[in-house]
């Protein structure tokens, strides 16, 4: 007996992104940019703890666990025979949709949904998930038709009943009135390797007592969803005839060709070369070749999803202008003025017309990038921070996603040249608080002169600017001193009253690598991790340098490597440094790792975020713990590093 395809809620939300992706996914045939391992995706999403933290609010109920459908659907439906009952992963099923309730309250003659969601709510803010006109709020709206579709499905399936939705979400006003609430949410695997929660005994009345999370009921706006006045979201008219085209979609396995759209440049559905190796199927690639017409060859021209930071990019797909070849300078508002900073338009024509013209040199502003040096003090102190965000506060006071801030590189640049891994900080203990005695330990680091430090992108200014507001509220004896630092090398944030931009302010490289450098082979990208290898194959000085093993010795000391040879070539391209580093997570698979690899570390997940959720949140050996501190040490020596090849490979070309 073939199984039922259902059309889940997980499905529902992915055909709204894009119909087309209902015929790949779950098929093995076709790659897949997601995480595989459900452990490994609980660590780099984050907040996994909320949902059972969430269960500890609504006590008293009964687990539907089994991830069988048939199963699953049985056990709610006896459950619900009772009058009241409270469950939890409850299974609601009608014709082939199928929806799995986070916490299902059931009463005489009514149902309450409840989705919870570790995301931050804050009513001020967020308010009843309406934008100005009315309609949803584009942030909230992936959230809001989850729970319209359960919602829908629930009124199908129980017509005599009354339906009330609601979100339960981190409450960002909400402080936390105990110590070490995180720590009593443990990530475990069970005997399948999937992801679980352990509730640690050590959880009290006390640490429930103010709830973190709130409770929301979003009727209002459900309602006005499943009454279509939001069809513009929808690839029917209604949601009803939405609902029932996708269901039949996915029971017919048939594939529904969709507008190619700026979405399309995430679609999860394509090859990468380790796919391509292993004869995985592209969904995206059919999906153009299909719409378009083209050939193999047209896929290896960069298109206009690739354009760095343009606004347009749908108007653009809209009007069949889709390669960047076809782009002309009036299409993007370029006057033919190169000014110096780059302005956002001059930056997007030169990724164009090297494109046009089959330019693959690098440019550099040598005149406007001379002037920024000229301003720089030695020595120079490059330093780059990994923080995270978590949802269940870590300390008493704490709210839900306060910035904490574990680890900090910091490598120095001589005048003569000399480079040196000066210092670093790693504070992963669980429970431990580590942000004050960070700052105390960059202070340490950076107060012995006056030299310039660079950050690569905001982050670094953030997390300092959010730990000062720490600061302020706590009772450190030396708070006003780390205050008074924080201010010197940062500028103030735009709720900050009054303002301050410190005298020794962080210069961002990834601005002097917008405003002055751009080379053809990062595609577009300005991300550290693109700019990297770039420059690696660009520059003969760091070819020179760093193909022996000179890094961790006398003549460049490191703290955490030992006579290191960075610069390996393979297939005439220097291998990727980052790939030469241990591996954080030996049980995950090469695909997993490559996508966490790729992550912007500003987002969730991310190698070094998911590390630190695993030495935070799961039980481990003190050698596998140690193992794995090292190799985060080794990871953030190389992020700074790399802030300084980029700047020794621009001190070689402005010298020749």
């Amino acid at each position: 007996m073939t199984a039922a395809r259902y059309l889940t809620k997980s499905r529902f939300k992915l055909a709204l992104e894009c119909p087309t992706k209902l015929f790949y996914t779950g098929k093995p045939e076709y790659a897949n940019q997601s995480l595989e391992d459900a452990f490994l995706q609980a660590l780099a999403d984050g907040g996994h703890q909320v949902g059972e933290l969430a269960k500890q609010y609504f006590p008293g109920g009964v687990e539907v666990s089994t991830l069988n459908a048939a199963d699953a659907l049985a056990q709610t439906q006896a459950l619900l025979a009772r009058d009241d009952v409270i469950i939890y992963e409850a299974a609601i099923s009608h014709n082939n949709l199928l929806v799995r309730v986070d916490v299902l309250i059931k009463r005489p003659g009514a149902l309450q949904l409840i989705e919870v969601k570790a995301k931050s709510y804050s009513a001020g803010k967020d308010g009843d998930f309406r934008n100005r006109s009315g309609k949803p709020d584009s942030r909230w709206k992936p959230y809001l038709y989850d729970i319209a579709f359960q919602k829908y499905v629930a009124l199908a399936a129980f017509p005599d009943y009354s339906v009330s939705s609601y979100l339960m979400l981190a409450d960002k006003k909400a402080a936390c009135q105990t110590d070490g609430l995180n720590q009593k949410f443990l990530l475990v695997r069970d005997e399948r390797s999937r992801r679980g929660v352990k509730v640690m005994q050590t959880l009290t009345d006390a640490d429930l007592a103010v709830p973190v999370l709130v409770k929301i009921n979003v009727d209002d706006v459900v309602n006005s969803i499943l009454s279509g006045n939001t069809s513009q979201d929808l690839p029917l008219a209604t949601f009803h005839e939405s609902v029932e085209f996708l269901s039949k979609t996915y029971s017919d396995d048939s594939r529904q060709a969709s507008r190619l759209s700026t979405s399309c440049k995430s679609c999860e559905f394509k090859c990468n070369a380790a796919d391509q190796s292993k004869g995985l199927k592209s969904g995206f690639a059919e999906c153009w070749q299909q719409q378009l017409n083209w050939r193999e060859a047209d896929f290896q021209e960069p298109t206009v999803l690739s354009l760095w930071n343009f606004r347009k990019t749908a108007d653009f797909i809209n009007d069949g202008l889709i390669k960047l070849k076809q782009i002309e300078p009036d299409d993007i508002g370029f006057d033919g003025s190169f000014h110096t900073p780059l302005s956002t338009t001059a930056r997007q024509w030169l990724q164009i017309a090297k494109v046009k013209d089959k330019d693959d040199s690098a440019f550099l502003d040598k005149v406007g990038l001379q002037c920024e040096i000229s301003r720089f003090r030695y020595p120079l102190h490059f330093i780059d921070f990994e923080t995270c965000t978590a949802a269940l506060p870590y300390f008493k006071g704490m709210v839900p996603y306060e910035t904490i801030a574990f680890q900090f590189s910091h490598h120095v640049m001589h005048q003569d040249g000399r480079v040196e891994h000066s210092t670093q900080f790693l504070n992963v203990a669980p429970g431990s608080f580590p942000n004050f005695s960070f700052v105390r330990a960059l202070k340490l680091a950076l107060q012995n002169d006056d030299g310039t430090i660079f950050r690569y992108s905001n982050h670094e200014n953030t997390v300092l600017n959010h730990i000062a507001e720490q600061l302020k509220k706590s009772s450190e004896p030396d708070k006003d001193q780390l205050i008074a630092f924080i201010k010197t090398i940062t500028q103030s944030g735009k709720d900050h009253t009054p303002g301050w931009r410190g005298d020794r302010l962080m210069v961002d490289l990834l601005e002097l690598v917008k405003g002055y450098y751009y080379d053809p082979a990062t595609g577009g990208s300005n991300s550290i991790k693109a700019v990297l290898p770039a420059m690696l194959n660009r520059s003969a000085f760091l070819k020179e340098l760093y193909s022996a093993p000179v890094y961790g010795t006398a003549q460049m000391p490191s703290l955490n490597f030992k006579a290191h040879t960075w610069l390996k070539i393979e297939n005439d391209q220097a291998v990727d440094p980052y790939k030469q580093l241990p591996r954080l997570f030996n049980d995950a698979s090469e695909h997993d790792i490559e996508l966490l690899s790729e992550v912007d570390e500003l987002n969730n997940g991310g190698m070094a975020l998911s590390a630190y959720g695993k030495l935070q949140f799961t039980q481990m050996s003190d050698y596998e713990r140690a193992e794995l501190e090292a190799a985060l040490l080794k990871y953030c020596e190389l992020d700074t590093l790399a802030m300084v090849m980029i700047y020794q490979g621009w001190m070689d070309m402005l010298n020749h």
